[in-house]
């Protein structure tokens, strides 16, 4: 059982960033996809970015593509999300998760963080 811990949640207005951390409780093996989805008040949750945990492409939803960036620290089993020029849009619990599929559907991750609030306000 994988525990995964997000921190770096907050508070910030338009035009803002914060910067998201995801710890992994074990060293991820090479099938993982790693994954950050939010869920914004009264809606759905959706897809953020995901990452390949051993390199490559990262792939973000159209609403975040050129303001957020997904990374990870591999040695550390650690992820970011480093979010610039937030939105009041932008305004959710944003998790982590982890999986073996390069999907962007939240059924394909086994493995979720328990979230962090993050707050825009415009």
């Amino acid at each position: 059982q994988v525990r995964l811990v997000e921190s770096g949640g907050g508070s910030v207005q338009a035009g803002g960033s914060l910067r998201l951390s995801c710890a992994a409780s074990e060293r991820p093996t090479s099938k993982w996809v790693l994954a950050w989805f939010r869920q914004p008040p009264g809606k759905e949750r959706e897809f953020v970015a995901l990452i390949r945990y051993h390199g490559g492409s990262a792939f973000y939803a159209d609403s975040v593509k050129g303001r957020f960036t997904v990374s990870r620290n591999n040695p550390e089993n650690m992820m970011y999300l480093q979010m610039n020029s937030l939105k009041a849009e932008d305004t959710a619990v944003y998790y982590c998760a982890v999986g073996t599929q390069y999907e962007s559907i939240a059924r394909a991750y086994d493995y979720w963080g328990q979230g962090t609030q993050v707050t825009v306000s415009s």
